[in-house]
C-alpha cells in the first residue's frame, strides 16, 4: 500500500514512524497546489492536513482508496466527489479539545493580565528604577463575578464553560447551530451576549450561519474593556472591523485563527496603533505535543481500518 503525507511540516517533530509498518510511505514537508497531482499519483492513501484534494485529483488517481484528513474539518476535500468514486474520507475528531481549551485561557490571561506590558516593564529596566516594590499602572481584574459568553457550545465550548464556571464566572452561550441546548448554562441571543458579557470566546465552525457573524456594527456593541477571543475559525469575525475598532474603543481581541492563513503581509491588523489590546497567535491552539501525538495515532488507526 502506498501512503503519501502531503504536509508533514504541520506535525512538527511528532513521531511519524508508525506509518512505516503500513506500507510504502512517502513524506513531503509541504505541497503546493501545482505539486499535488504528481505526488499522489498511484497512492492508495493520502494524508492531508490543509492541502486541497479536488475531484480532478481523484479522477487522475485511480488507485486512491482513502483520504485521511489530519484534522477535524474536512472542507479541503471534495466529499461529494469522493463518495461518488467510492473513496473513503476519514477525519479525526476531538484530538485537540484539551489543547484548544488550554490556549483559550492562555490568551485570556495574556490580555487580561497585561502580560506584554509587565514583561517589558521588568526587562527594559523600568522595574529596577522603581521607587516601590510593585506596579499597578495596568489594572487587571478577576474572572470571578464576570459574565462569560460562549459562541458555539460544542465539546470545546462546553469545556471552556466548565472551567470558566470553576473560576466563578457567570456563563451564558449562543448556539450557532440552534441544536446545542443545555440546562447547565443560560442560552441567549447573539445581541444579548455581545452587549452583556465581559469575556466572549468563540468555539464554532465556519459555515453559512457563522460567516462574518461579528462585523463592525456587532462588535461596537461590546462592553467597554471586554475581551473577545476567536478560537473557532477565521471568517467568523470580520478582521478589518477588528483592526478599526481596536483603535476606536477599549476592547481587547485575541485571535488564533484568521481568514487567510498564513497571514498576508499587508494585513490591516499589523498596522493597528493600540497593539496592547490585540493578541494574535498563528493557529497554534490545536498544536500541543499531546494533541499532535493523538492526531497521528488516530490517522494511523484510520488507515489500519482500511486494511
Amino acid at each position: 500500500m502506498k501512503i503519501v503525507l502531503l504536509d508533514a511540516l504541520t506535525f512538527g517533530e511528532t513521531d511519524l514512524s508508525g506509518f512505516d509498518s503500513l506500507g510504502n510511505v512517502e513524506i513531503f514537508e509541504t505541497t503546493s497546489p501545482e505539486q499535488t497531482q504528481d505526488r499522489i499519483a498511484n497512492a492508495d492513501v493520502v494524508v492531508t492536513n490543509k492541502v486541497v484534494i479536488t475531484d480532478v485529483h481523484m479522477s487522475n488517481t485511480p488507485t486512491l482508496k482513502l483520504i485521511c484528513v489530519a484534522a477535524t474539518g474536512m472542507n479541503n476535500v471534495d466529499l461529494e466527489a469522493a463518495k461518488s468514486r467510492g473513496i473513503q474520507v476519514k477525519n479525526v475528531a476531538g484530538y485537540s479539545t484539551d489543547s484548544v481549551i488550554q490556549h483559550t485561557f492562555s490568551m485570556l490571561f495574556y490580555l487580561m493580565g497585561h502580560s506584554r506590558y509587565y514583561d517589558e516593564y521588568v526587562k527594559d529596566g523600568s522595574y529596577s528604577r522603581s521607587p516601590i516594590f510593585t506596579d499597578v499602572s495596568k489594572p487587571f481584574f478577576e474572572i470571578k463575578g464576570k459574565k462569560w459568553g460562549i459562541i458555539g457550545l460544542g465539546a470545546i465550548g462546553r469545556g471552556v464553560a466548565n472551567i470558566a464556571k470553576a473560576f466563578g464566572a457567570e456563563v451564558c452561550y449562543y448556539s450557532t447551530s440552534g441544536i446545542n441546548r443545555t440546562d447547565d448554562y443560560q442560552r441567549v441571543t447573539i445581541d444579548e451576549l455581545l452587549k452583556s458579557c465581559d469575556i466572549i470566546t468563540i468555539h464554532a465552525p465556519l459555515n453559512d450561519k457563522t460567516n462574518n457573524l461579528l462585523d463592525y456594527e456587532q462588535l461596537l456593541t461590546c462592553k467597554d474593556a471586554s475581551i473577545v477571543l476567536n478560537l473557532g475559525r477565521g471568517g467568523i469575525i470580520n478582521e478589518e472591523a477588528v483592526a478599526k475598532i481596536v483603535d476606536e474603543k477599549n476592547i481587547y481581541f485575541g485571535l488564533d485563527v484568521l481568514t487567510c492563513e498564513p497571514m498576508r503581509e499587508n494585513h490591516p491588523l499589523l498596522s493597528v496603533k493600540n497593539r496592547d489590546n490585540l493578541y494574535i497567535t498563528p493557529h497554534i491552539a490545536w498544536t500541543s505535543v499531546e494533541a499532535r501525538d493523538k492526531l497521528i495515532t488516530s490517522v494511523i488507526e484510520n488507515i489500519t481500518s482500511l486494511k
